[in-house]
């Protein structure tokens, strides 16, 4: 596959490349819900995944010391973490979600291998959904157990902004930044899913909710479609660019978009808005609503 496309395979790839001889295809399971929609990733992988996946946590392969949810995990962390899911150097890893979206989750752990060096990873398209409707079959029970392998980690620490990084961009403007919040959360009219954290956006940046990249059907929309979805947005795909949300997983999809339009350097501001909110002053809470006060 080209440069532009293996970011993106379909179920029929998916299918066939399972089934070849030699496969070195490794189907990893991401799904992950917002903690008040009250579903169990875990349980329902249980209950129906892809034949021969494992199951990745999102929330546990992350730093368990950060207040906030699932930021990146040391280096060594995610080598333990692949390696206990049976991925090598080699290996091309797949990984989907369940939403009912088409990709919700999945596009963080794109990232997340990427920028921990192993660019061998695509997202399933159209997810699990996709899957089922092509008439591809599936299991129920435990994931397959695997032996460790040899499999190391190194962050890419330009792929990653932090709170201090956005926050001097708010003068620099250095970079755009683009948030894949729903826009009443994004204004501010809309709550937050999270307690405690009032709905807003950062100071100069652009909401393009995340479902605006995906067909009715789920799938990615083809790169013409992406780019002129950027394009009206007023995002310019020649400059730098860096990406957030609530928390940082919706965000991974506009840089898989952003990716599939030959934009493959984009930077993710992994504490978003629940981090911002936290820290920032009330002045830098932008909001139609009631905003931040101490």
């Amino acid at each position: 596959m080209s440069f532009l496309t293996k970011a993106l395979v379909s179920a029929r790839w998916l299918s066939e490349a399972l089934r070849a001889r030699g496969s070195t295809v490794r189907v990893l399971d991401s799904s992950w819900f917002l903690p008040k929609l009250g579903r169990d990733a875990k349980s329902e992988f249980r209950s129906r995944h892809i034949p021969g996946a494992s199951f990745l946590d999102l929330d546990r392969c992350s730093d368990r010391s950060s207040p906030m949810d699932h930021m990146l995990p040391p280096a060594f962390a995610f080598a333990d973490f692949g390696s206990r899911l049976g991925v090598t150097p080699g290996s091309h890893v797949v990984v989907y979600d369940r939403s009912e979206h088409g990709a919700f989750s999945s596009p963080r752990a794109w990232w997340m291998f990427r920028v921990f060096g192993h660019s061998d990873v695509s997202v399933l398209d159209g997810g699990l959904q996709a899957w089922i409707r092509d008439g591809q079959p599936v299991e129920e029970g435990k994931a397959r157990r695997h032996e460790p392998t040899e499999f190391t980690a190194t962050l890419n620490r330009a792929w990653v902004k932090t709170y201090q990084d956005i926050l001097d961009n708010v003068e620099t403007k250095e970079f755009q930044l683009v948030d894949a919040r729903p826009a009443g959360r994004f204004r501010g009219t809309d709550p937050e899913p999270r307690d405690n954290t009032e709905p807003g956006h950062i100071p100069g940046s652009i909401n393009i909710p995340f479902t605006t990249f995906l067909a009715p059907s789920g799938l990615f929309l083809p790169p013409d479609q992406l780019r002129a979805v950027f394009q009206q947005a007023g995002v310019d795909l020649q400059r730098p660019l860096c990406v957030t949300c609530g928390s940082a997983i919706t965000a991974c999809l506009t840089a898989l978009a952003a990716h599939q339009c030959g934009h493959s350097d984009v930077s993710v501001y992994d504490g978003g808005w629940m981090e911002w909110y936290t820290r920032a002053a009330p002045e830098l809470v932008i909001s139609e609503g009631r905003g931040k006060h101490l």
